[in-house]
């Protein structure tokens, strides 16, 4: 079926409850991560523990996806969804228990990672199958405006709740959200086989990541989707620290930015000109940050973040490209890899951040991922720009 619109998309069996399963996901992902953040930055005073606490469980995502990232592709994508609902629902119920040391914190966050690691792969490969093919870049770009408004409402309530409530009863609202997630796609999604055969294995893992890993079109693809976009998530890292009374205004102005980004390349640009625009909304991604290296106060800072979220449209460009490098049947595994390398890059990013701001200043480490962020996209520049290679997945499969 093609899914050329919005309405087509909604009228796709399936789609509108696992937008909709998805949706509550983000918004207990949003709140709970500001909470959490929140509550280690007034137990810690560090910026470096605030940042990883937020994007924390973004590091096991890399030992996540070279252990489980085949079970993408051979697990049904209903059970496992709402499984790892459920999963993340108990662990941010258990966040919320008083008096909780902090090296316990992060044990749980490494456990969440490790199972977000799966989740990518099995709900983008779901979304790949649902949707015929030319209609994926529209679908996920309906994703990520919901993951945006998710986000803006999240932040916005969530800081509000933090301030008038406690983090601890956002943490709790948190893990009601997942179980409302976990309901949705259990009860609006039917049984589906895996979309490979197999017994998930570590083995089978570390095969599919080679191939994937083999096409150097592919491999570009791959940096520019985790490094730049995770550099400047680092930037995001620091928004407690930077300004702790006005946190949740910048995160809900980043998602805001996202949100204009996404709405413009999957649905104004026609797809002839889509391509050449992932280099120079890279570029935007980051130059504002550079910005910050001045201290603006909290509205001009605001604006640089909306503004430099716009480029957060790139990954659309992006994705659209590696579906057209990779074999149907390797979609879950190859969407997998992309949502787990840029969830670590950005959990790695949120660490360096915080680290250079503990030594300098949070203003300083932003303009400081914003600069790298610049360079690796202008090496990986002259690889983006190059056609896709004609028979590139027979030559990967061969």
């Amino acid at each position: 079926m093609r899914s050329n619109s919005y309405q087509a998309l909604f009228r796709t069996p399936e789609f509108t409850p696992l937008f909709l399963s998805s949706s509550a996901h983000v918004a207990a992902q949003t709140v709970g991560s500001l909470a959490l953040a929140t509550l280690v930055y007034r137990a810690t005073d560090s910026p470096l523990l605030s940042a990883v606490s937020m994007f924390g469980p973004s590091l096991a995502q890399v030992l996540g996806a070279s252990l489980f990232l085949s079970g993408a592709d051979r697990l049904p994508p209903r059970a496992t969804l709402t499984g790892m609902s459920l999963a993340f629902a108990a662990a941010t119920a258990l966040l919320a228990v008083p008096g909780l040391p902090i090296w316990a914190v992060f044990v749980i966050l490494l456990t969440q990672g490790l199972i977000a690691s799966l989740g990518g792969g099995v709900r983008w490969g779901l979304l790949n199958e649902i949707l015929a093919k030319d209609g994926y870049l529209l679908g996920r770009s309906v994703f990520n405006m919901m993951s945006g408004i998710m986000q803006i409402a999240g932040y916005a309530t969530g800081g509000v709740l933090v301030a008038l409530l406690s983090p601890r009863w956002c943490l709790l609202l948190s893990a009601l959200l997942y179980v409302l997630a976990a309901a949705g796609v259990r009860l609006g999604l039917t049984a589906r086989a895996p979309r490979a055969s197999g017994r998930p294995s570590v083995a089978a893992t570390w095969r599919t990541n080679a191939l994937l890993w083999s096409s150097r079109p592919r491999r570009t693809v791959y940096l520019a989707l985790w490094i730049p976009n995770g550099l400047v998530v680092g930037c995001e890292s620091l928004f407690v620290s930077y300004a702790p009374e006005s946190a949740g205004t910048l995160f809900a102005c980043a998602a805001l930015g996202m949100l204009a980004g996404d709405v413009t390349v999957g649905r104004l640009i026609p797809p002839a000109r889509r391509a050449r625009l992932g280099v120079p909304l890279l570029m935007l991604l980051a130059a504002p940050y550079a910005f910050f290296v001045l201290g603006p106060p909290v509205p001009l800072a605001a604006l640089a973040v909306a503004l430099a979220s716009v480029g957060f449209g790139a990954s659309l460009i992006q994705q659209e490209r590696l579906m057209e490098l990779t074999p149907d049947e390797l979609s879950g595994h190859a969407l997998g890899l992309h949502s787990a390398g840029m969830l670590t890059l950005q959990g790695v990013s949120a660490t360096l951040a915080g680290s250079v701001a503990q030594l300098t200043s949070p203003a300083t480490a932003m303009a400081v991922m914003a600069v790298s962020s610049l360079a690796v996209t202008v090496c990986l520049a002259r690889g983006l720009r190059a056609p896709v290679p004609a028979g590139i997945e027979e030559r990967a499969l061969s």
